[in-house]
C-alpha cells in the first residue's frame, strides 16, 4: 500500500495493514499518501469517468483494486435562486446528498470503510447509528456479503429503521442516544470479533467523505467556494472536506484561498458550537441531547478536536439553530426548489440565514450548503396522507 496512517493527535505513524482502529493514545488515525504525486494534468481524466472513486489518485485504493460500491457520489451541485433570495445569498448552491444510493452522504464513508475492512479481513461488522449511517452500513455490508449488526436509539425515525432492516442488518434498538449505542457496539465487537465501523474509530470513513470536497472542486472547475455550511454530528464530512482541500492545494489541483468552513448544530445538541464559542480545543459531552435532526444528535463526537481545528484554520465558525427553524427551512426549501431537504439540510439553510444577518457572509459570497440526506427518510409512515 502506498499510504500510511498518522495519528491526528500525537503524530505517531503506522502501516495500514489489517484492520486498524485508533491510535494507542485513543485518537483517530488519518490517512497520508507521502509517495503519491497526483499531477494536475490528471484532472481531465477525472471528468471522463463516474462515481466517487473516479478521483482515485486521492483515495485509498490499490491500482487494480475494485471497491465495494453501489454507485455512490456524483451528487448534484444545484443553484437555489429562490432560497438564495429568501436568505440574502443569491450565489448559494446546494450539494444534494439525498440522491446517494442509501439516501444520504453516509454512503460515501461506509463504501470506503467497508472496502478497506473487507480487504483487511473483516468477516462481520458492527456500529452505532443516529440513523443514516446504519442504513449505509447495512447496504454496503449486504453488497460485500458481510453480516452487519446495528445499534440504534429507539427514537430513530421509523422509516430509517425500516431501511436498516430491509438491507438485512441485525438491528438492536436501545434506550438513550448514540453514545449509549456506541458502548453496546464496542462491547459486541470485543466479544464477537466483529469489526467496529463507528465514526472515526477506523480511518477510512473520512476518506470516503473526502470525496465531497473533491467533487465540489471538480464541479466548480477546480476552484473553491468562499464558504461551506455543513450540518455536523460526528463530523467526518467536515473533517474529510478540509483534508481534501489541503491535499488538492498541495498537489496543485486548486489554488487561492480555501473555503471558510462553518458547522451547524441544533440548539438541543451543540457540543462543537459551545466549544468553538468558548475557545476550547475539545468539546464537552452534551447532556440530554435532543433534536428532530437525528443526524445532529451526537453528544460527544470523537472528532471534536479535528472539527474545531478545521473551523479555526479556515477562518470559519459554528452556529446553533432551533428545531423550529431548521424544520421550517427544510419545508420551505423543498417547496421553493424541489429538493427533498432532510432536517439537517434545513439546518444548513437556517445557519446561512443567521450568518447573513450577522454580516459574516455577504451577498457577493459563493456559499455551498449541504443537504446531507433525504427528507423522506424522516417521515413517519403512519402520518403520510392516504389516498
Amino acid at each position: 500500500m502506498d499510504w500510511r496512517l498518522e495519528c491526528s493527535a500525537c503524530n505517531a505513524t503506522a502501516a495500514p495493514a489489517g484492520l486498524p482502529t485508533v491510535c494507542e493514545c485513543g485518537q483517530p488515525w488519518l490517512v497520508r499518501y507521502p509517495e503519491r504525486r497526483p499531477d494536475p494534468t490528471q484532472r481531465a481524466a477525472v471528468a471522463g469517468s463516474s462515481g466517487m472513486w473516479r478521483i482515485r489518485a486521492f483515495l485509498p485504493l490499490e491500482p487494480l483494486e475494485a471497491p465495494v460500491t453501489l454507485g455512490e457520489g456524483d451528487t448534484p451541485l444545484l443553484p437555489v435562486p429562490r432560497i438564495g433570495a429568501r436568505i440574502g445569498l443569491p450565489g448559494a448552491l446546494v450539494k444534494d446528498e439525498s440522491v446517494n444510493p442509501t439516501g444520504s452522504f453516509k454512503a460515501r464513508g461506509l463504501a470506503a470503510a467497508v472496502t478497506r475492512a473487507v480487504a483487511g479481513g473483516a468477516r462481520a461488522f458492527t456500529l452505532p447509528t443516529a440513523g443514516n449511517a446504519g442504513v449505509a452500513a447495512a447496504a454496503y455490508g449486504a453488497r460485500a456479503g458481510v453480516p452487519v449488526r446495528v445499534y440504534a436509539p429507539k427514537s430513530t425515525p421509523p422509516m430509517i429503521l425500516g431501511q436498516i432492516s430491509a438491507f438485512g442488518a441485525d438491528l438492536r434498538l436501545l434506550d438513550g442516544h448514540i453514545g449509549d449505542c456506541g458502548k453496546a457496539s464496542r462491547a459486541y465487537a470485543a466479544e464477537s470479533g466483529a469489526f467496529d465501523l463507528s465514526t472515526l474509530r477506523e480511518p477510512y470513513r473520512i476518506e470516503g467523505k473526502k470525496t465531497l470536497g473533491l467533487e465540489l472542486a471538480e464541479a466548480l472547475e477546480w476552484s473553491l467556494p468562499d464558504a461551506i455550511i455543513y450540518p455536523t454530528g460526528g463530523g467526518t464530512g467536515l473533517i474529510g472536506m478540509w483534508k481534501a482541500f489541503l491535499e488538492l492545494r498541495e498537489a496543485g489541483w486548486v489554488s487561492g484561498a480555501l473555503p471558510r468552513m462553518f458547522t451547524v448544530q441544533a440548539t438541543g445538541c451543540a457540543p462543537v458550537v459551545r466549544a468553538f464559542e468558548s475557545g476550547a480545543d475539545r468539546a464537552e459531552a452534551w447532556q440530554d441531547p435532543w433534536t428532530v435532526a437525528s443526524g445532529l444528535r451526537v453528544p460527544a463526537p470523537l472528532g471534536d478536536r479535528l472539527m474545531l481545528r478545521a473551523l479555526r484554520e479556515s477562518g470559519g465558525g459554528a452556529v446553533a439553530v432551533s428545531d423550529a427553524d431548521l424544520t421550517e427551512e427544510a419545508r420551505q426549501g423543498s417547496r421553493l426548489e424541489g429538493i427533498d431537504f432532510a432536517p439537517e439540510g434545513g439546518a444548513a439553510i437556517a445557519a446561512a440565514r443567521v450568518l447573513r444577518e450577522r454580516g459574516v457572509l455577504s451577498a457577493a459570497h459563493r456559499v455551498v450548503l449541504f443537504n446531507t440526506g433525504a427528507g423522506w427518510l424522516y417521515r413517519d409512515p403512519a402520518e403520510l396522507p392516504r389516498g
